[in-house]
């Protein structure tokens, strides 16, 4: 029996290697399986560590240790079954890739006074009508640590405290704080001080730049602050710097925001845990506060800076806002600049703000938003509150799907035959399924509360559902573009710096990418056009979408790059079911009594103010975002 040179080609296509690879083994075994078993005919042939080794020397990378490879098997059989679900699609030749080449050089160095002003469009100006009332009353500067963005503006604007007295505040409650909570990675106290002098100077003089002028934040330590390390949060990174700062730093400066921290990230914008350990949810020290934005969202819910910057690829705003108990903004991939900031994928990557209430999210985004020259993939658009929206005229619909009740759960049986370790290891898995499907279960009731607030509120929902599209099959676009930002980080073998070294983290994900084959790749971004019209398309049916903060919504939206706002929804009751009793960091929903559940809502793209103005009334409706932590 032999192959002909086709089905040898087509073989070594299907393993995920380029097709000169592996010209005798990988003929031969093919050869040899299906000999034994002409059942197996057409099926790829099995990947083993010896065509691992062929296809790292030809990639020219590694040499990867025995465990390494065992590790990458697992994954690259299920990268390999993701190829068939995109080619099923039967992609007519119509439909391109989902990126766009911009053929354009860096513009020149961009003028940022050119922009216009951070208060324009809805801002508060000097001198002018806040529209809150009297300002809520305080007898120390302590008290108010978790005032919102908007309360403090006032109270700054009205000369009720200082600038300087805020930052200082915050500041010690950084130092306090951050023993038991690890959020952050490095204070910027000294041009913090500066910064918040030369705000209140300012203020004195009647030269109010607007809601952000002399409010503390913290930055995620992806963005370039020059004369402070930018760590990326990774083991090899700690003493890295930049002579430049990025935009976004740029840009609530010249808002007049006093920046008194760089705040922790998971390693490379991988979840909570960083090269200085792990960043903890203030609800439940014993848990993670879930990432990548974990510094973010945490020093935040802490009430240790007054709103904070956050990044998202698929998740890094969205997970530790709902773990925390955080408003967090993932705006429309585009609408803010990321130059400064790290790369992890240049299609997927948005910056956005973690704050404690929508208003605050809506400001921030006001003044970090629209085009800076540099990032040839930020749309010429800001973002500009609208107060003018009625959000009671708003088409709202519900994700169906993700609200029905959850199938039955399907334990796995004995096998024939099994060990005593495979029948320990069954066990312990359908333990943890069932404690995972109680988990989610129990969270239904705050997710039906929600949709019966909303009707309540006179909202009709209208039912819609995600496309039907091989989203997972889309991931390692993500994985390959990661892979190629850390190149030389795989190649040069400091990847073994990282904290975390397991299956599911960076150095075995960048090492699987690099045999993902260049046609597949192209493939999937090709389906990725039919998820961004598919998805846009929802939104001609309705202008905000409701859904629970489940994995389903957030892939398709990272991939079609749609907005979303994250709300508090409420708090667990001391009647919910315990937590698994090590946070794996995997999962969002571990829960456990008084912590923190979430609600989602989507927009179209560029849709921002119609987002915010409906997230803004189920917020003021409900009040979740007052509820805070007790911190001993």
């Amino acid at each position: 029996m032999t192959l002909d040179r086709r089905a040898f080609l087509n073989a070594c296509t299907r393993a995920g290697m380029a097709s000169p690879l592996l010209p005798g083994i990988l003929y031969t075994l093919s050869a040899q399986a299906q000999e034994s078993s002409p059942s197996k005919r057409g099926e790829p042939p099995k990947i083993t560590p010896e065509m691992i080794d062929q296809a790292a020397a030809l990639a020219d990378i590694g040499p990867f240790t025995a465990e390494q490879k065992q590790m990458m098997l697992g994954a690259l059989d299920e990268q390999r079954g993701g190829y068939d679900a995109i080619r099923k699609l039967d992609l007519p030749n119509s439909v391109p890739p989902a990126y766009v080449f911009h053929p354009l050089p860096a513009k020149a160095k961009f003028d940022l006074e050119k922009l216009p002003p951070c208060n324009e469009g809805g801002g508060m100006g000097a001198g002018e009508d806040s529209g809150f009332g009297p300002p809520r009353m305080f007898e120390q500067i302590e008290d108010v640590a978790f005032f919102s963005v908007a309360e403090l503006g006032q109270l700054l604007m009205m000369r009720k405290i200082t600038s300087l007295a805020l930052t200082q505040m915050y500041l010690d409650r950084l130092k306090r704080y951050d023993p038991k909570l690890h959020f952050v990675i490095t204070l910027t106290e000294d041009r913090a001080i500066a910064q918040a002098k030369k705000a209140d100077e300012e203020i004195a003089a009647g030269h109010y730049r607007g809601p952000l002028h002399g409010i503390p934040w913290g930055a995620k330590d992806l963005l370039a602050v020059k004369g402070y390390p930018t760590t990326w949060g990774a083991g090899g990174f700690e003493h890295q710097s930049f002579d430049n700062d990025a935009t976004v730093v740029q840009r609530l400066d010249a808002a007049g925001a006093v920046l008194v921290a760089k705040l922790t990230l998971g390693a490379l914008a991988m979840g909570d845990k960083w090269f200085g350990g792990r960043t903890r949810n203030p609800w439940n020290p014993a848990q993670g506060s879930s990432g990548s934005s974990a510094g973010s969202a945490s020093a935040v819910a802490a009430g240790c800076v007054a709103f904070a910057i956050g990044s998202e690829t698929l998740g890094s705003i969205s997970s530790p806002s709902t773990r925390c108990g955080c408003t967090g903004l993932r705006p429309t991939f585009g609408l803010v600049p990321r130059t400064g900031a790290m790369a992890l994928s240049w299609t997927m990557d948005k910056l956005g703000p973690i704050c404690r209430s929508v208003d605050d999210c809506s400001l921030v985004l006001e003044a970090i938003s629209g085009p800076d020259g540099a990032d040839l993939s930020a749309a010429a658009v800001r973002y500009e509150p609208a107060p003018g929206v009625d959000w009671h005229k708003l088409r709202i619909g519900y994700l169906k799907s993700e609200f029905d009740p959850p199938e039955p759960l399907k334990l796995e049986e004995p096998k024939p035959g099994e060990s005593a370790d495979e029948a320990k290891k069954r066990e312990e898995h359908n333990r943890n399924a069932q404690a995972a499907h109680t988990r989610r279960d129990y969270d239904r009731r705050y997710e039906q509360a929600a949709l019966d607030k909303l009707r309540s509120m006179g909202v009709n929902l209208i039912p819609v559902d995600l496309p039907k599209l091989p989203w997972d099959a889309m991931l390692p676009l993500l994985t390959a573009e990661a892979a190629a930002a850390f190149d030389n980080l795989t190649r040069s073998g400091r990847d073994k710096l990282l904290t975390e070294q397991g299956p599911e983290d960076w150095p075995n994900d960048f090492r699987v990418a690099r045999l993902y084959p260049a046609v597949e790749y192209i493939q999937a971004n090709r389906a990725r056009t039919l998820a961004v019209r598919q998805m846009s398309a929802l939104f001609e049916q309705v202008d905000v979408i409701v859904t629970p903060s489940t994995d389903a919504q957030l892939i398709a939206t990272n991939f079609s790059g749609h907005p979303a706002l994250i709300l508090p929804n409420g708090l667990r009751g001391a009647d919910a079911p315990k937590p698994p009793e090590v946070d794996d960091g995997n999962h969002d929903d571990i829960g456990g009594p008084r912590t923190p559940v979430s609600l989602t809502f989507l927009a179209g793209h560029y849709q921002e103010a119609k987002l915010v103005a409906f997230a803004a009334a189920y917020q003021q409706a409900t009040g979740f975002e007052k509820q805070h932590p007790r911190l001993n």
